[in-house]
């Protein structure tokens, strides 16, 4: 078993930045790849970022590019996201995700393991 928590979060004017942080416990030895996902009320939850474990590969959607950062700190064991230049869009209850054997590692389903989740509120 691997477990996530999560730290971070809050309200955020729009143009602001916000960090959120995850920790790795267990048997993160299993662990090949670490993700944000995302989710607005209604919504699916879309894919936000990932990285490898050793943290060489990332990989963003679309919608984020260049505005978030994701990064591994491998003495921590923790993979933080750091959100810029945030829109009332960016709004949503994020999640961080670990994954071992990955095919696509922008599909939610393909993660083992998921952290509690903290709210993103942008305001306008």
């Amino acid at each position: 078993q691997v477990q996530l928590v999560q730290s971070g979060g809050g309200l955020v004017q729009a143009g602001g930045s916000l960090r959120l942080s995850c920790a790795a416990s267990g048997r993160t030895f299993s662990v090949s790849t670490l993700g944000w996902f995302r989710q607005a009320p209604g919504k699916e939850r879309d894919f936000v970022a990932a990285t490898s474990w050793r943290g060489d590969s990332t990989f963003y959607a679309d919608s984020v590019k260049g505005r978030f950062t994701i990064s591994r700190d491998a003495a921590k064991n923790t993979v933080d996201l750091q959100m810029n230049s945030l829109t009332p869009e960016d709004t949503a209850a994020y999640y961080c995700a670990a994954g071992n054997i990955m095919i696509n590692v922008a599909r939610a389903d393909e993660y083992r393991y998921w952290g509690q989740g903290t709210q993103v509120t942008v305001s306008s």
